[in-house]
């Protein structure tokens, strides 16, 4: 059974029919939050970084939040594989041999952002000419921008609540912050769906950044200064955007996605809303998602998650990863048999 679908909107499908799947069609690509989802499809990542968009001189705009921006960190950098190797070996190799605080969490995730990045990583992705990096965190609002589990509790409980009844009701709670290494050009720029800001990611402050898009609430501390950003509360971009259902019919090319699964829970608090889905907006994109005989094959039958850190001892958990992360490499295999003998279209459907 294969293990990779490719699932198309319409626009996206007529072009891939009449062009073949080739790297030049794509001028956006996103990748989502999800914690350590992303170590199962791994092998997507490797051969569409070091492969598939290998030479490339046009513009590839990215746009990445939580787990997500870590993965398009190493993207940006001049030896995307190198640096990706290393977000693999410090992902997974994390111990928490006790139940950790916010700060403890937030400590151990730093190292992990230092070591991804390493001597020049920071400067070679924000000068990066091709691969424009786009990076999502979310600003508290109100109750959210106060410390203290209680006002954050209640806080997040309102966001809830007024979420239920209308997604576009996150603006109340959150501010979308878009740190941004791209141009003006860029189709990152002009999100109208929630409140959102545009600002410059820098060499200053790109590790800020990567700590305050993963930083979920309870979970890790909010990072409370990004150089050159509005003074606040800064979380999870995967608060407002977790697997994105962002507008982009005004983008000039298609848009690639390795996802988690066929289909997008648009924001954090969607997640217990099972009739909330992303929208017609993947019109013009290509989503590479697993198949479900592949996931049920994987250990214990899914992807990995943050449930594992509590359920699994340290030496469980990354004998696990380690297995999911080994069998990601067939859907990069089975991506790169594709794009070698033409046939996509044996193996496109309709999204």
């Amino acid at each position: 059974m294969p293990a990779l679908r490719f699932l198309a909107g319409p626009t996206a499908f007529k072009n891939i029919a009449e062009n073949g799947l080739k790297p030049e069609l794509f001028t956006q690509l996103l990748a989502a939050s999800g914690g350590p989802k992303w170590i199962g499809i791994a092998g997507l990542d490797r051969y569409l970084f070091g492969e598939f968009f290998k030479g490339r001189t046009a513009p590839l705009h990215t746009l990445g939040a939580s787990s997500g921006a870590w993965r398009l960190a190493c993207f940006g950098q001049a030896d995307p594989l190198n640096a990706y190797s290393r977000l693999e070996a410090l992902y997974i190799g994390q111990k928490y041999e006790t139940k950790p605080t916010p700060i403890q969490v937030s400590t151990q995730v730093k190292g992990i952002i230092s070591g991804v990045l390493g001597q020049s990583g920071a400067e070679e992705l924000v000068s990066n000419s091709v691969i424009k990096t786009h990076l999502l965190a979310c600003r508290g609002r109100h109750l959210n921008r106060i410390s203290g589990r209680l006002p954050l509790g209640l806080g997040l409980a309102a966001t809830a609540a007024s979420n239920l009844i209308s997604r576009r009701s996150l603006g109340l709670h959150f501010e979308r912050m878009v740190f941004s290494a791209g141009d003006a050009q860029s189709p990152f720029n002009q999100f109208e769906d929630l409140p959102s800001h545009i600002i410059n990611l820098t060499r200053s402050n790109l590790e800020q950044v990567l700590l305050a898009t993963g930083s979920i609430p309870w979970v890790l501390a909010p990072v409370t200064h990004i150089d050159g950003a509005p003074k606040g509360h800064y979380y999870d971009g995967g608060i407002t955007d977790y697997h994105f259902d962002l507008p982009l019919s005004h983008a000039k090319g298609l848009t690639l996605y390795p996802h988690f699964y066929p289909h997008m829970t648009p924001g954090w608090f969607d997640k217990a809303l099972p009739w909330r889905k992303a929208s017609d907006h993947y019109h013009n994109a290509l989503i590479l998602a697993p198949t479900a005989e592949f996931l049920a094959s994987l250990p214990l039958g899914k992807l990995p998650d943050r449930s594992d850190f509590k359920y699994l001892s340290s030496e469980e958990r990354i004998k696990y990863w380690q297995q999911a992360l080994a069998m990601s490499h067939r859907l990069g295999d089975e991506l790169n048999n594709v794009v070698a003998k033409g046939n996509v279209m044996d193996h496109l459907e309709a999204f």
